[in-house]
């Protein structure tokens, strides 16, 4: 069901002039629509303007720009971060550093374009990865081993246990993981897998996300070593785009008490959701985690009955299959989630 609305969705989207409650999307801590974080928005664009077009080696610079990845480098657990203008462009910076004769790239399944190199495909299963893997050290090659993977794929694979990605032989692999669905809502105080993964028996970790959907900023990271970030930050390609714009790293550094206060009611929402479904094995789910995937498309329709509309489309693109997501967000109010409850016990 495709809805063209005017003004970002919250808890509810008007369709034709009619309500609908609004159960998609990936404003999970639901501060796109939040009045006190827009507040702290306009007063943050008043400081540092709508926008900033020229490059982060320019002769003036924000001190913002140091700030705020300092500040998201300790959250995260790393040694340095780097900011861009988008969660994909970080994805593809990352991905651009490691494209070399030195490495050899290596695609999870379920990995994120935004990780892709020109006419990547990921592996379509763990145990080909593996194979392949081992393949390559068998063979003696010298390139040094880089898998990408994200962190959540709604498969269930990875977050939060990794389980299958310890089986594969990563001492002298290095791992890229996409944080973009994590990063703001997992891990401690939500710094995503980062202190997590980095247990992990690896040659080096470098986290990259997209700062767009729990956190609500139009801007990506990139987490790792210090040298590595230095790397990075001296490319053409770090040095040729003009950066994340200040304002939004300005009312990121106001907002963490107001994170914080929005992580603890989506937490509550979802315990609300999983005490009143009756039936919660016809959805595929994470702990602690908003989002509830199904493949039935009579569901879909069954809650657009209901006037309630969820994640419903093709994405990558229109030849992968449907996506079909329940997600809650902090916005949703406990009479929105008894509603949705009430509407899936209906189903038979």
């Amino acid at each position: 069901m495709k809805v063209e609305v005017s003004e970002y969705p919250g808890r509810m989207v008007n369709v034709n002039g009619t309500s609908f409650l609004y159960f998609g999307g990936t404003s999970y801590l639901g501060v796109h629509t939040d009045p006190e974080f827009r507040d702290l928005v306009l007063r943050s664009v008043r400081q540092y303007g709508s926008n900033y077009g020229a490059s982060r080696r320019s002769n003036v610079q924000f001190s913002i720009y140091d700030e705020a990845e300092s500040y998201m480098a300790n959250w995260v657990g790393s040694e340095a971060c780097l900011t861009m203008s988008s969660g994909y462009l970080a994805g593809q910076l990352v991905a651009n550093h490691f494209n070399s004769n030195q490495y050899k790239l290596f695609y999870a399944p379920n990995s994120h374009s935004a990780l892709f190199r020109t006419n990547a495909k990921p592996f379509t299963t763990y145990t080909t990865l593996n194979i392949a893997l081992r393949e390559h050290f068998d063979k003696k090659r010298k390139e040094t081993p880089v898998i990408f993977l994200d962190a959540i794929d709604f498969s269930g694979c990875n977050y939060p246990d990794f389980e299958i990605l310890r089986t594969l032989p990563l001492a002298s692999c290095i791992l890229v993981v996409d944080d973009s669905h994590g990063i703001g809502i997992v891990g401690e105080e939500g710094a995503g897998v980062f202190r997590y993964l980095s247990s992990m028996p690896c040659l080096e970790f470098v986290v990259c996300a997209s700062l767009g959907k729990a956190l609500g900023l139009q801007a990506g990271a990139v987490f790792g070593k210090t040298e590595r970030i230095e790397e990075m930050k001296s490319s053409n390609f770090f040095g040729g785009a003009s950066p994340a714009a200040p304002f939004y790293l300005g009312h990121f550094m106001e907002a963490r008490e107001l994170y914080a206060k929005k992580r603890r009611l989506l937490q509550d929402n979802i315990k609300i959701f999983l005490s009143n479904i009756i039936n919660s094995k016809r959805l595929n789910f994470m702990p602690a985690y908003p989002v509830f995937g199904f493949s039935d498309t009579q569901l879909t329709n069954h809650l657009k009955q209901h006037k309630i509309i969820i994640t419903d489309f093709r994405y990558p693109n229109e030849d992968t299959f449907a996506t079909n997501r329940i997600v809650l967000t902090a916005a949703h109010t406990n009479g929105d989630i008894i509603f949705l409850c009430e509407a899936l016990n209906t189903f038979e």
